[in-house]
């Protein structure tokens, strides 16, 4: 599952985009051990009027909202946001401009696969890490 959806002000990823992308999923696939191979992540790029970011923050402000299964333990999200932060350094953004909202739903909430209730899916990897 996780659905990310990323948001940033302005244009300075310039055709980087994808990689950005790649760059939040892998930390997520490396966090939480979901497949590689099933991203699910879409990029805002917003015009800087349009997006009010706090005082305090750059110009690379990235705002991640990640959708997933409930069930993760306080560590493994620890996990994710050091990997995210680390991971998009290679993109210049401080680790103070980065914010990670996750939103957690329980699996009978998700449909997928057909129609199917996420709870009676093999999805493949555990929610309990």
């Amino acid at each position: 599952m996780p659905d990310i959806l990323v948001e940033v002000r302005g244009p300075w990823l310039a055709g980087r985009q994808a990689a950005f992308l790649r760059a939040v999923h892998r930390a997520v696939t490396e966090a939480l051990g979901t497949p590689e191979d099933e991203p699910l992540a879409r990029l805002i790029e917003h015009p800087a009027g349009n997006y009010l970011t706090p005082d305090a923050a750059g110009e690379r402000f990235t705002r991640i909202e990640i959708a997933l299964f409930a069930g993760r333990s306080v560590e493994a999200k620890r996990r994710l946001y050091r990997a995210i932060v680390r991971n998009l350094g290679r993109f210049e953004v401080p680790p103070a401009d980065v914010k990670i909202v996750l939103l957690e739903c329980a699996p009978e909430n998700v449909g997928l696969r057909g129609g199917q209730a996420a709870c009676d899916v093999d999805l493949g990897y555990s929610l309990r890490v």
